[in-house]
């Protein structure tokens, strides 16, 4: 099991490093490289070979916890699979961006994910009634969900018939189904054995569960507020952006009842970083109901700073901080000094690329030109990288 998440953490300093090169990109000069097919390489591996891959093998381990003897030689040819898509979607966007090799490994690790899904599903049907086996069987439905997004534009591409609504109406569907889908729901999945242990009710996780659960599906309009809908449609958005905020406060007030016994659930170098975790869920939410005012949707679709930011806030402020917090709160591998200091300098740098991307983001609102912005990302990329690599050498198999 270490092994896989070793890989994963390497997959991260991969995804990074693809970051710090598209960042030298737009502060300097590098002609040879296609900017749009890198992104697409960066993007993909990331979703794939970092998130998927790590959440996928948390998912395995929990099924080993469970008693499921040989938990990961069952599931290793599918882990495989995953990894040999993810590389190939690394190797083949950077050289030609959507064409016949990175289209084909993207198809395929859509195959290998329902593989897994099959199989999953028949251990978790094994397993006794849990809270938390309702959002593992929802995180896997969802994700196959969104491959509805990337079907749809294979077809616009293959018909010729693409034109700028339908390519980002596809695109913002597959994102939906994968963070605010696969992503969110996995998460909470692996996260609910831990509430559990803070005696929260098993009636108040099923209620927030069918909270987000169903406000999940109309809460995809929100990325497409710039369609015409009619009353009832939008005041049904708005529903649906507002009702998970609720259903997170309670939990977080639920939460904070049990403080006397927090210290004895989450160990002490990890309650840091699930706080930076649930700071950057509350601002995620908050955003996400901000933009049923259509003049805030109108500017946040704008300026690409803003959806930079957001989507680096989702991916990296909560998912992937939730990831590595996770790995270390159950002691999956052995990190050592070095690794712990590594994750507090790549979660800061995080913060300080939120906080660049949203004061340039402000800026060009103003339309103030701010100097040396994409040389302080490109400073705070290579920061996070620096962190991704003590975090890599300092982290070994589990003692």
């Amino acid at each position: 099991m270490t092994k896989w998440l070793k890989l994963t953490l390497v997959n991260l300093l991969l995804v990074c490093l693809l970051g710090v090169v598209l960042r030298y990109k737009i502060a300097f000069s590098l002609p040879w490289i296609d900017q749009k097919f890198l992104l697409h390489a960066h993007s993909h591996f990331a979703f794939t070979g970092w998130i998927t891959q790590a959440l996928m093998v948390l998912m395995v381990w929990m099924l080993q916890q469970t008693g499921l003897l040989n938990a990961f030689n069952k599931y290793k040819p599918i882990l495989i699979g995953n990894v040999v898509c993810a590389y190939g979607m690394l190797l083949s966007f950077p050289f030609q961006g959507y064409g016949m090799i990175s289209i084909s490994f993207s198809t395929l690790s859509i195959v290998v994910f329902v593989l897994f899904a099959y199989k999953y599903i028949s251990h978790l049907k094994s397993l006794p009634p849990q809270p938390y086996k309702k959002w593992l069987y929802a995180s896997l439905f969802l994700n196959i969900l969104s491959a509805a997004g990337t079907f749809y534009l294979a077809y616009l591409m293959i018909s010729t018939s693409v034109d700028q609504k339908s390519y980002l109406a596809s695109v913002y569907f597959f994102l939906h189904f994968q963070y605010n889908g696969w992503f969110f729901f996995a998460s909470v999945g692996l996260l609910i054995p831990l509430l559990l242990k803070l005696n929260l009710s098993h009636r108040l996780l099923n209620r927030i569960f069918y909270i987000f659960f169903f406000t999940c599906f109309p809460g995809y309009l929100l990325s497409i507020l710039w369609m015409p809908f009619g009353h009832f449609i939008y005041w049904m958005v708005v529903l649906s952006a507002l009702l998970p905020i609720v259903a997170w406060i309670v939990l977080l007030w639920e939460i904070y009842q049990k403080k006397e016994i927090l210290p004895h659930v989450f160990k002490e170098n990890t309650r840091w970083i699930f706080l930076i975790v649930a700071i950057a869920v509350s601002i995620k939410l908050l955003l996400q109901g901000g933009s049923v005012i259509p003049e805030l949707s109108k500017l946040s679709y704008t300026y690409r700073p803003i959806i930079i930011g957001y989507l680096h806030l989702v991916l990296l402020g909560i998912f992937t901080i939730f990831l590595v917090g996770y790995m270390i709160q159950n002691q999956l591998l052995h990190f050592s000094k070095i690794a712990f200091k590594g994750v507090f300098i790549f979660v800061t740098g995080i913060i300080l690329n939120e906080l660049t991307l949203m004061l340039q983001g402000g800026s060009q609102m103003n339309y103030i030109s701010l100097p040396y912005m994409n040389e302080i990302l490109f400073g705070i990329a290579l920061w996070m990288l620096l962190g991704l690599i003590m975090l890599n050498y300092g982290s070994k198999k589990s003692q």
